[in-house]
């Protein structure tokens, strides 16, 4: 099973890649006001739903704690990005906010994903309790 999960964690990091990239080629256009959607970002945003849903299938399937708030704050972020990709994807010039704010969020969810590790113990100074 953790081969089946790392390969899923592998194919969503190329998701991640693939609209943050998409977003990061298009930033000098974006300071035109010349900006638009391009595929890859689309599908970036895609695939990275497609396997987060798989990923927390197989976690909660090998009896792995997976933190449901944390996954609903990426799902609900992951589903704004992609509705403003998918409603925008065919129009020449995207609002300069607007292509901002996918990258912000994209970047915000990356953040989410590897900030947010819940709460650990902790020792407290001089020792253990």
């Amino acid at each position: 099973m953790d081969v089946l999960i790392n390969v899923f964690v592998a194919l969503h990091i190329i998701g991640i890649a693939s609209l943050l990239g998409g977003f990061l080629t298009q930033m000098k256009a974006m300071g035109a006001g010349t900006a638009r959607f391009n595929p890859a970002m689309l599908h970036g945003a895609l695939t990275m739903l497609i396997t987060g849903v798989v990923l927390v299938g197989l976690n909660q399937a090998d009896d792995q704690t997976v933190n449901n708030l944390k996954i609903g704050v990426k799902l609900a972020v992951l589903v704004v990005i992609l509705g403003l990709v998918y409603v925008k994807r065919d129009e020449e010039r995207v609002d300069k906010a607007l292509f901002g704010a996918v990258g912000g969020l994209t970047v915000a969810n990356v953040f989410i994903a590897t900030l947010w590790t819940g709460a650990r113990s902790r020792a407290p100074p001089g020792g253990s309790p």
